[in-house]
């Protein structure tokens, strides 16, 4: 954090303690600590109203289609996941509550948590387990299928017990169970419209790209947990109308912040910010299978031809740091530090221009901020740099409603995001392995695969790191992923919303904000 920015969150900070001694000026010593330590201790009561970008109108809560954070968080808020990854990236027991592998990690036995009820009354058991992750196994449209492609065998072997078998052995098992996608149902059950989990909520109305709203359970099991009676979720796909609504008081918390706009916010003292520095990147997406993008040196002509830093200053006001075109952030112990950063080179871009037959390109690049808040400004950026290379960046503005459904995975040259993975087996396996299903550059490298599968039943941690990095290096020198940056995630709640922090995984808490805040009276 720069001095610009801690002199700005420490003004909040300050502001928001005067305000709040004031209010109490003349109270007694041991009642306003005694007031303080309440505030501190969760409430209960009230509705959340969260204000998200992240949904659109195609929106589903069927585990096999989440591609967003707005069904993410709604599914979050009724139903649970097979683990949790708290906010030391550590992963935790949710509905799996403890496990075991065997020697070689082909084989693990894991135990699932007794005493744990469905909203419609029935007890959770492993029938459930089983059938909520045979929804990503065999013949499925689930991008969960390619996380758990290993897995060749899920075994009952008692009520509360289950075995998974793997073709290749993986320490990293539990994490990768961590996935979004693996949210727990009821034994054969397929009404999305109305899911029944074992979250703190029931749903009441869902209008996809709209609003919905969640009653508090009675009976939850989490201790701790699921403090609001009710949650109101807005989609608010405008950066600044999210902004509005939350200073108005319209909606109590938001996420993707612009980064312009986060100092002020942070001089108001009934706003608080939430600041998380994780995997989430902008991505410029190049299909390498359609021309001329199935050309390396055009992809690397495109790469060497956009100003990141400038982006990175101009667009994220700093809240992020340089990308250099694979997914794995500087955060990760397998990190690949010492591969060569792709900076701004105009004469290089010319020269792969040049190694590709050209000596002038024009390529079109949808956007819309429902990719990543700034991915407009990115490609104006992109073009007034690019342009001095030769080559003409068509930006073409898209709705963000139906973006995901219409645009990405379709359009040759697109703006997209990721949010980052707790490992970097699963961030790898489910974007850049050549059959997942959310592989949107369409680079197939066999070699590819076959180091990342290895490195999966690699115990040394050296030659892991040196596998890892291999990795790295391919998808940033021949890859279609045009990554120009790694974005902090920023959000902002009013002061009465307690609990907020920040989270390795995803903005909003991992998207278990629902369960975690509560508000004070």
């Amino acid at each position: 954090m720069s001095m610009d920015d801690r002199h700005a969150f420490g003004r909040r900070e300050f502001l928001t303690g005067t305000a709040l001694l004031g209010s109490m000026a003349g109270i007694a010593p041991h009642l306003l600590g005694q007031a303080l330590a309440d505030e501190a201790k969760p409430q209960s009561g009230g509705t959340l109203k969260l204000g998200m970008s992240g949904g659109a109108t195609s929106d589903s809560l069927d585990p096999r289609t989440l591609t967003d954070w707005v069904p993410v968080n709604l599914s979050y808020q009724i139903m649970n996941g097979l683990v949790e990854i708290d906010d030391k990236n550590k992963v935790v027991p949710e509905l799996l509550e403890s496990w075991e592998a065997k020697p070689g990690a082909t084989e693990w036995v894991f135990n699932i948590r007794k005493g744990v009820t469905f909203s419609n009354g029935k007890t959770l058991d492993a029938d459930d387990i089983i059938y909520s992750i045979g929804l990503h196994r065999g013949e499925t449209k689930s991008a969960g299928k390619a996380v758990i492609e290993d897995v060749t065998e899920v075994k009952k072997l008692g009520s509360n017990q289950i075995q998974l078998t793997l073709a290749n052995g993986n320490v990293d098992l539990p994490f990768v169970l961590s996935d979004y996608h693996f949210m727990i149902v009821p034994n054969g059950f397929t009404d999305w419209a109305k899911p029944i989990g074992t979250g703190g909520y029931t749903l009441e109305v869902f209008e996809p790209g709209v609003r919905s709203v969640t009653k508090k359970r009675a009976d939850y099991w989490k201790q701790g947990r699921a403090h609001v009676d009710s949650i109101e979720l807005i989609d608010i796909s405008d950066a600044t109308a999210r902004t509005n609504a939350l200073i108005s008081g319209q909606v109590d918390v938001i996420n993707r912040l612009d980064a312009r706009t986060v100092d002020l916010l942070a001089r108001n003292p009934k706003i608080q910010i939430v600041r998380s520095s994780a995997g989430q990147h902008a991505v410029l997406v190049m299909n390498t299978t359609m021309k001329p993008f199935d050309d390396k040196n055009v992809r690397l002509a495109l790469k060497y031809g956009i100003d990141r830093q400038k982006i990175i200053d101009t667009v994220l006001k700093g809240y992020g740091v340089i990308g250099n075109d694979h997914p794995i952030p500087r955060t990760n112990p397998y990190y690949a530090a010492d591969l060569a950063q792709h900076g701004y080179d105009p004469d290089k871009a010319k020269f792969y221009l040049k190694e590709a037959g050209l000596s002038q390109l024009t390529v079109p690049l949808s956007v819309a901020e429902t990719a990543f808040t700034g991915a407009t400004d990115t490609g104006v950026l992109f073009q007034a740099a690019a342009a001095k290379a030769g080559i003409t960046i068509d930006v073409k503005r898209e709705p963000s409603d139906g973006y995901w459904d219409n645009v990405w995975l379709k359009a040759p040259f697109c703006a997209s995001y990721w949010g980052g993975r707790p490992t970097a087996d699963q961030m790898l396996s489910i974007a850049y392995k050549s059959d997942a299903k959310w592989n949107d550059t369409f680079w197939k490298r066999p070699e590819f695969d076959k180091i990342l599968v290895a490195a999966r039943v690699e115990f040394d941690d050296g030659k892991r790191k040196q596998m890892y990095g291999e990795l790295q290096k391919m998808i940033s020198e021949d890859g279609g992923a045009l990554i120009p940056m790694f974005i902090d995630y920023l959000e902002a709640g009013a002061a009465k919303v307690k609990g907020m922090g920040p989270h390795p995984m995803f903005d909003f808490m991992g998207q278990r904000i629902g369960e975690k805040v509560w508000i004070a009276a």
